[in-house]
């Protein structure tokens, strides 16, 4: 991961607002992509690929729409980017999850990009592991609320 993708950046305004204390049930598509200002096709496929994963559930018919699987609480920054982005490392050597040695890699063990990009990336998943969309959601509302500005989704 060396950029947050726009795809990313989406997914994560979108669960911030499913996750919203005002949402009582499921938001349908068009609402959610006129809300986020987010393009609905490009909307729905991501929101597709999120309840593939399990994180969001879905609902057609009156009443319908897309939802939380689980609670706010339950959910991190890391998964949503893992989903939607891919590994967190900068470099597919430094990864956990889906190593790939460098094409240029003589000894891996003695690389010394790898070994940094390897506490890059563990740097990185701590952060995102270990926060949540309430810990976002609780940010937003004590930095805006403080301030007098309203709520808004923005990452």
């Amino acid at each position: 991961m060396t950029n947050l993708s726009r795809k990313a950046r989406y997914a994560l305004r979108a669960l911030y607002a499913l996750s919203a204390d005002d949402v009582r049930g499921p938001v349908l598509i068009s609402d959610l992509a006129a809300r986020e200002k987010i393009p609905r096709k490009f909307l729905e496929a991501i929101l597709r690929e999120l309840k593939n994963a399990g994180v969001l559930k879905s609902k057609k018919g009156k009443g319908g729409g897309y939802a939380l699987v689980r609670s706010p609480e339950q959910i991190t920054i890391g998964q949503v980017i893992r989903i939607i982005d891919g590994p967190l490392a900068p470099l597919p050597c430094a990864s956990e999850r889906a190593f790939v040695k460098c094409e240029e890699c003589v000894d891996e063990a003695t690389c010394g990009t790898r070994q940094v990009m390897k506490k890059v990336r563990d740097a990185i998943a701590g952060i995102l592991d270990s926060t949540t969309l309430a810990d976002v959601q609780a940010q937003i509302a004590r930095g805006r609320f403080s301030a007098g500005i309203p709520l808004t989704y923005s990452i």
